[in-house]
């Protein structure tokens, strides 16, 4: 699981220093009710989140076919051995202040307390602006030894002032749209995030690349990219940001020692993300040469598809575990996850039936040399297919004040991870890498699961799920039917697109006739409602 672009709950610490507002008891709403409304809740919000990691998907599937055939293979392996600087210089400059705005921006605006959140502003940005400032300098003077020394990639030293650009917009991005997040604007972030930055992306990288500028010109269309984005969410921070907390004049009021607190706790929990997420790369690059690092890296793309209906239902659903859990309707949680969870399954199962299935044709539209990473594709979607099948499990721990369980998975899967990739790296190259990646998703999210089920008392599974098991195989009969019938087929793309529909449609179809519990029905219901809802609008 991942916790970015996400609020993370409270740790456990000190007395809390948000006040709440006052409570107006009303009469109790009946169960059926309850779960009609936070569904409701959860389905809108997961779908225009939904609808911009679909399209920033599709699109950059494109881009990144149009980039490998650019680019070649080493100069991707280049670009992924600089991201993974930036993304651990990326750790110590947000200093955990992007999933603190979430929380805090949250609370002092609901309950006006504009003068904390005024002061929560001030200093959060000097933070940032000091943070960035000296770790972009730290990668410009630093970078050309762990270039030449770690990665042994002299090639890289040649970029590293962009991509220390790149780190410092990505870090005051990212708590612009987490603070957008605390005023429960998620649409108006997935609009600035997604349909607006991929674009902006995509037109500046291919006039870039058309001009001749390589690899240079391609990480100065995300500069670009990047900048007009914060821009957008600089703008739009702003127009949310109540009149009283505007003003930065006068004295600064000290921040509550909570809100320390909550930081260094994120910033901790984002050390082990990194690590467990940044592991098999880094790896690649001490062990393997850049070239195999640009296979891995166009591979682990795709496979960062698969989740994408667990990523979209964790944006809303995270803060509604928290609520209910505080509330102790713990079985309106529970009834939620297991709903929930049978859903995110069975949107990802056609989608990682096309991975696998489909790996050689996908890994070679990247060109040629790109097709060794097939093993790469099918050892990743499982590894995600096992994270989908869980949930949510990640954060209801960590939403629910458990947080202490999750870092100690944590820390015993970010040295797991460390092991099995040494251990595989040299004799099995990439394939090992990627079978140590997998065992580390489907092993972290065991012990999440077990974790959960002693904290919560609560599991995603029920026998409804059962009901999946012929959709899902008339599903894959679906796309290994298509991938008989198209063997030798050209365009390739062509072959996969139809395969992925027709999975889909054989899956849903079936789903609809037999695979739907009481619940189910009631999602379908709501959203047919919705459906025609907007037609008739239109």
């Amino acid at each position: 699981m991942s916790f970015s672009d996400t609020a993370i709950a409270a740790a456990p610490s000190s007395p809390p220093a948000v006040m709440a507002p006052s409570v107006t008891v009303s009469a109790p709403i009946a169960p059926e009710a309850r779960f009609r409304s936070e569904m409701g809740q959860i389905s809108r919000h997961s779908a225009v989140f939904f609808l911009g990691t679909l399209f920033t998907a599709a699109a950059g599937y494109f881009f990144k076919i149009y980039v490998a055939r650019v680019l070649g293979a080493g100069a991707l392996g280049v670009y992924a051995l600089g991201m993974t600087l930036v993304g651990f210089f990326g750790l110590f400059n947000g200093l955990g202040l992007p999933q603190t705005a979430a929380r805090f921006v949250a609370a002092y605006s609901a309950t006006g307390q504009f003068d904390r959140l005024r002061a929560f502003f001030q200093h959060a940005l000097l933070w940032l602006a000091v943070a960035n400032v000296t770790l972009a300098a730290a990668m410009v003077l630093a970078g050309p030894w762990l270039a030449r020394t770690v990665y042994r990639s002299a090639d890289l030293a040649g970029y590293l002032h962009l991509f220390a650009g790149l780190l410092v917009l990505s870090g005051f991005s990212t708590f612009l749209g987490q603070v957008l997040a605390g005023y429960k604007d998620i649409a108006l972030r997935t609009v600035i995030t997604n349909f607006i930055s991929s674009p902006l992306n995509i037109i500046f990288g291919v006039l870039l690349l058309a001009a001749g500028a390589g690899l240079r010109g391609y990480v100065w269309a995300q500069i670009l990219s990047g900048a007009v984005v914060l821009v957008l969410l600089a703008a739009a921070t702003w127009k949310l940001t109540p009149s009283a907390a505007r003003h930065f004049s006068g004295k600064a009021r000290k921040v509550e020692a909570e809100v320390l607190w909550f930081s260094a706790a994120v910033f901790g929990v984002s050390l082990l993300e990194f690590l467990l997420a940044q592991a098999d790369k880094i790896m690649l690059g001490i062990f393997l040469d850049v070239r195999q690092v640009g296979i891995y890296a166009v591979a682990g793309a795709l496979v960062g598809f698969v989740p994408v209906a667990l990523q979209s239902v964790n944006q809303i659903f995270s803060p509604t575990i928290a609520d209910l859990h505080a509330r102790g309707e713990r079985q309106l949680l529970a009834r939620l996850f297991q709903t929930l969870t049978k859903w995110i399954v069975g949107l990802t199962l056609p989608l990682a039936l096309v991975m696998i299935v489909d790996s050689r044709p996908l890994m070679r539209l990247f060109g040629p040399g790109f097709e060794a990473g097939w093993i790469v594709l099918i050892l990743g979607t499982l590894g995600q297919l096992i994270n989908a099948g869980v949930g949510s499990v990640g954060y209801l721990l960590l939403m629910s004040g458990n947080q202490r369980r999750l870092i100690r998975v944590q820390a015993i899967m970010a040295v797991f991870v460390m092991v099995a990739t040494g251990a595989l790296a040299r004799p099995f190259g990439i394939a090992g890498v990627a079978l140590a990646a997998a065992l580390t998703n489907a092993i972290a999210n065991y012990l999440n699961l077990r974790e959960v089920r002693a904290a919560l008392r609560i599991s995603p599974y029920n026998r409804t799920y059962l009901r999946l098991l012929l959709p899902a195989a008339a599903s894959a009969a679906a796309l290994l039917g298509v991938r008989l019938l198209t063997i030798g087929f050209h365009p390739e793309w062509v072959a996969i697109a139809a395969g992925l529909v027709l999975a889909y449609a054989a899956f849903c179809g079936l789903a609809l006739l037999i695979g739907l519990d009481d619940d189910d029905r009631m999602i379908v219901t709501a959203i047919r409602r919705r459906l025609l809802g907007a037609v008739r609008r239109t």
